[in-house]
């Protein structure tokens, strides 16, 4: 590849990886991020901002969004070592639950499930075969053109799918519970464990150094910028438009040799208005969900050892309840317990256009169904995060709109998460992605 400019729209780690792949090979890149911090959707705040052991001086930094890694996330894993935070990665095997009828259940391996009492044991081994044959299928073909709900019905029986997975759909997806594409489902089952792995301190250690990487190397990360228009000039290069969020009259405009957006198709066709109608009619096509994230330190444990519960009965308003304390010890965080109550939900739902107060008073009653001793006054701080376009819904002709790397606009490239399919959004297919983004750019 002879060297050339790159402007690199978006600074998740997809983006800052494509980045740090482009500017190893000596090309001048230069990385667009609306938010303050590099990361993207994956990206923290600090939740304690001293210095510490593990943090070092960057203090401790705490996910807007729950996020861990599995053993199978091989390439993060390996860019992780390769950053030099390898020692600071650590494997734990914590506690995931269910909620159901009121109970909680240890759901997490295969003698857990051996003694799900909410199911008789024919219904249990029944399961039990169905989720072994979808981890050891090493490949989704087979399943194309079939939804999780259906087949998952008449394989672990109505019963089983009804107690275990289909408040999980319904939890997720809401009324669209039934399109979700089988091979979604597959990849969650294929690609998981039960040791999950973490970076001490928080993973926006992580999203930093490379970001201070990509510098090392000569690239340019400009954040709070908000990219406004991407145009094509005459000479054949880029124009791109770009102005600070905090100064919206700031506007400048720069030139590039080539494009990348790991943007969403749809924002990406509403940033470059001369990419055809029929392209953004085929590719900026389908449903994506907002992610909501309610997070509150508290000053005791809500429940005594479960990391990951779900939610499997009905009546609550978050989908899922995480205490990550139980998974990172609290001391890391200052003696505190951390929770957080996440949902996904359709964009135009009321639950976005609410305050943090309007959340808390909606939520925390509920938290007295996990633990009837909970009292709102054990809360010490809160804070509310949400993000558009963070979940595709995945349906069975979700596959037929997955955009190429390259679009009808010579020197302008899409790479984002609608491309990890079967794979659900996550850290590591963005770098799995970013890679072979480098190495088609590196042969065409």
């Amino acid at each position: 590849m002879a060297a050339e400019t790159y402007a690199v729209l978006g600074g998740g780690v997809l983006g800052l990886t494509a980045a740090l792949r482009l500017a190893e090979r000596g090309h001048r890149v230069t990385v667009f991020e609306r938010e303050a911090e590099p990361g993207g959707l994956a990206a923290g705040f600090r939740v304690v901002p001293t210095d510490g052991a593990e943090a070092g001086a960057d203090g401790v930094w705490l996910e807007k969004f729950y996020h861990h890694l599995f053993r199978s996330d091989r390439a993060i894993v390996g860019l992780i070592h390769e950053l030099g935070l390898g020692e600071a990665l650590e494997w734990r095997r914590p506690l995931t639950v269910t909620l159901r009828d009121g109970n909680v259940y240890q759901l997490d391996s295969p003698l857990s499930l051996l003694r799900f009492k909410p199911l008789s044991l024919p219904a249990r081994l029944r399961l039990g075969m169905v989720l072994a044959f979808l981890r050891a299928l090493p490949t989704p073909a087979p399943l194309e053109g079939k939804t999780a709900a259906a087949w998952l019905r008449r394989t672990m029986g109505r019963t089983g799918f009804e107690t275990v997975f289909g408040p999980l759909l319904k939890g997720k997806f809401g009324a669209l519970a039934e399109e979700i594409a089988l091979p979604w489902f597959w990849a969650r089952i294929h690609d998981r464990s039960a040791e999950l792995g973490y970076v001490r301190g928080g993973f926006q250690r992580f999203y930093n150094r490379l970001a201070e990487r990509v510098r090392e190397r000569g690239g340019e990360i400009r954040l709070a910028t908000q990219v406004q228009e991407v145009e094509r000039g005459p000479d054949g290069g880029w124009s791109v438009c770009v102005a600070p969020v905090a100064d919206a009259g700031a506007a400048e405009t720069l030139h590039f040799d080539l494009v990348i957006s790991t943007l969403p198709t749809r924002l990406t066709c509403r940033l470059v208005p001369a990419l055809p109608d029929e392209y953004c009619k085929h590719y900026a096509w389908g449903t994506a969900y907002g992610a909501h994230c309610l997070i509150l330190a508290l000053d005791r444990h809500v429940t005594p050892d479960s990391y990951w519960m779900n939610i499997n009965d009905p009546g609550y308003p978050f989908m899922v309840f995480v205490e990550h304390t139980n998974y990172i010890p609290h001391e890391d965080y200052g003696g505190r317990t951390l929770v957080y109550l996440g949902n996904y939900r359709a964009m135009d739902d009321p639950l976005f256009a609410m305050s943090k107060q309007q959340v808390l008073d909606a939520f925390l009653p509920h938290l007295r169904r996990i633990n009837p001793a909970f009292e709102p006054s054990w809360v010490t701080a809160s804070w509310l995060f949400a993000a558009p376009f963070a979940q595709p819904i995945v349906t069975t002709d979700y596959r037929q709109h997955i955009p190429p790397f390259d679009t009808p606009l010579p020197g302008l490239f899409v790479a984002n998460m609608f491309q990890v399919y079967p794979h659900d959004r996550g850290q590591n297919y963005s770098v799995e992605l970013a890679e072979r983004l480098v190495r088609h750019l590196a042969e065409a």
